[in-house]
Order: structure tokens, then C-alpha cells, then sequence
């Protein structure tokens, strides 16, 4: 089957999205950096009552609490991403798809009908999906000796 069939056919469900790790709005931003380095997790769901209402994210850390020298003992839903574009399990990958990429996010919280988390859809399982489709293509890469780094990065 082609790839632009299986983003209307295939749904969300099918990327098997990650376990979402879950705060509440009263919780510190030191407290969601702890879980999300411990665990390795690059965002956090905020949900008030069950139901989403936010997302705390790496960038949401960089941008809104050290950009604008915010204490980490400020609660997350000082910082956080107030209701954030979400997916469905039944929804194509082709929509999650869109919606990543026309919002330039890397997560997309999975929900149900009343808005309660599932999941969360990492651009990981986005990639590994498109390998799927193009595993002759992406496996069989020649190497590219002008893809070495000329200048050292960082440290």
C-alpha cells in the first residue's frame, strides 16, 4: 500500500502512542523536570478532574520558565501549554500528521471522547511509521562523505 493511503486509512492507534505520565495544574515545575529526566520523557500531560487541560513540555521549559527566569517552584499551570491540539486512537496518522507538523509540535496528546488522556504521540513513532513504508530507501543509504561535521559543536 502506498504512504499517501495508509495516512487516511491507518489510524493514530496503530503508532501505539507512548503511556502519558500525568500532573495536575498545582504541581511544580521542579517536580514535572524530575519525572521527565528520570523517565526520559521529553513532555508531560496536565489534566484537572481527569481531563486534559494542559501540556508541560522541554520547550515549554525553555521558553517560559528559564527564558523568563521563572522559579521551578512555579506550578505548571503558570507554564504550561493550556489546552494543546490533541488526537484521537481512531483518527488517520495523516491528521496527527498535519496538525504536528502546521503546529511545529513534537507531541500530540491522545484522548477520548470526554478528553481524558490515552497516550501521547512523539514524532518517534511518526518517523518509525515512515520507515515502515521506506525501509529499502532509508536502509539502503549510501554514505555521504560531505555529511561529516567540519566544525566541532558545543563543548
Amino acid at each position: 500500500m502506498d504512504l499517501g493511503k495508509s495516512l487516511k486509512i491507518d489510524s493514530v492507534d496503530r503508532l501505539q502512542p507512548v503511556e502519558p505520565v500525568i500532573l495536575s495544574p498545582q504541581d511544580t515545575v521542579a517536580h514535572a523536570v524530575d519525572i521527565m529526566q528520570s523517565q526520559n520523557l521529553t513532555c508531560v500531560l496536565i489534566c484537572d478532574d481527569g481531563r486534559l487541560v494542559g501540556i508541560f513540555t522541554e520547550r515549554d521549559l525553555l521558553k517560559r520558565v528559564l527564558g523568563r527566569q521563572m522559579d521551578l517552584t512555579s506550578p505548571l499551570r503558570d507554564c504550561m501549554t493550556a489546552q494543546p491540539v490533541t488526537v484521537q486512537r481512531k483518527d488517520p496518522v495523516g491528521a496527527a500528521v498535519q496538525r504536528m507538523e502546521e503546529g511545529g509540535y513534537r507531541n500530540l496528546p491522545v484522548v477520548d471522547d470526554d478528553g481524558r488522556p490515552l497516550g501521547v504521540l512523539t514524532v518517534k513513532r511518526i518517523i518509525h511509521y515512515l520507515v515502515e513504508h521506506f525501509p529499502t530507501t532509508v536502509h539502503n543509504l549510501p554514505p555521504d562523505p560531505d555529511a561529516v561535521q567540519k566544525d566541532r559543536e558545543g563543548a
